[in-house]
């Protein structure tokens, strides 16, 4: 048997467990006795509340942009009951992502569970007027008078937005406020804002090949109390399309990897600033492969340090 084999195996295998997991968590809900105790995914401390929130989240840039049919939404529905059987709660949209922010709505008002979401979204435009009216579009439809996170995207025009968000927090339609970018061409001014304003969290992008973050931003945030939620995890799917028909090394064992999602998102994970990663996808078998990087050990600086890719 190949070596190749081997790995796929090993990813059949995982998710298989994960699946059976799933329906342990799922038991209580269902009516039935719980036979058995499953571990629920890591979580970590949002700073400026200490509010616990999982690690592991969801995307909905292209994979949440799809049709009307139900053939189209039912994989969506159940990445979903994925993320939330594991204890994920953690979805991350945008009113530049299509459909996205009224499907992610209409799926959690079809399953009458958005009281398992932790909902993020953004608002990227100019103008105090322009950015109440996408605000208030993202409420109606998301289907909820408050939502979690609204973060400026791509600090388009954050002094006027950021104004806008403190004043929505105060009212206690938004719970938590922060920006976002994507790009290490951006990061000076990052680093500005996080100095110059007080935020609960930053989103930015990171991943084993795209580590340029470590240098001042992800250092700067711990230091401001601002929790980090890590976009492009997978180098912007370049990265783990690359890997992927390359064997795993050894030392994925170590940290109870297998599968390279979940050796990706693990280093991502293990930098002490980080908070949650929110790698997208519309299937639910890879969600079902990325949640599995919430759970068992994680790397150390040594390991960490032979994983990072040129």
């Amino acid at each position: 048997m190949s070596a190749l084999q081997v790995d796929q195996r090993s990813r059949r295998q995982m998710l298989k467990n994960l699946s059976a997991a799933m329906i342990a968590v799922n038991l209580p809900e269902q009516g039935l006795p719980m036979t058995d105790v499953r571990e629920k995914m890591r979580t970590r401390l949002i700073p400026s509340t200490r509010e616990l929130l999982p690690v592991v989240g969801c995307g909905t840039y292209r994979t949440f942009d799809v049709g009307a049919t139900p053939e189209e939404r039912a994989p969506l529905l159940e990445v979903l009951k994925v993320l939330f059987a594991a204890g994920g709660s953690v979805i991350d949209s945008s009113p530049m992502y299509g459909a996205a922010e009224s499907i992610v709505g209409e799926l959690l008002a079809q399953a009458q569970n958005r009281s398992r979401a932790f909902l993020a979204t953004k608002v990227w435009t100019s103008g105090l007027r322009a950015g109440l009216d996408q605000i208030n579009r993202s409420f109606k439809l998301l289907q909820d008078r408050r939502i979690d996170l609204i973060q400026v995207h791509n600090l388009l025009d954050w002094k006027v937005q950021l104004s806008t968000l403190r004043d929505l927090k105060s009212a206690g339609r938004i719970r938590y406020i922060g920006i976002t970018h994507y790009s290490p061409s951006a990061f000076a001014e990052v680093e500005s804002v996080l100095r110059s304003e007080t935020l609960d969290f930053l989103q930015i992008n990171y991943a084993m090949n795209d580590t340029a973050a470590e240098r001042r931003i992800l250092p700067l945030a711990a230091d401001r109390g601002v929790g980090v939620i890590v976009n492009q995890p997978f180098g912007g799917g370049g990265l783990l399309r690359s890997l992927s028909n390359r064997t795993l090394p050894s030392w994925a064992q170590e940290i109870d990897c297998q599968s390279w999602a979940q050796v990706l998102l693990k280093f991502v994970l293990s930098h002490p600033a980080v908070t949650c990663a929110i790698p997208g996808t519309g299937r639910p078998e890879h969600m079902l492969d990325n949640i599995g990087a919430g759970f068992g050990r994680m790397p150390d600086a040594a390991l960490r340090a032979r994983m990072i890719l040129p």
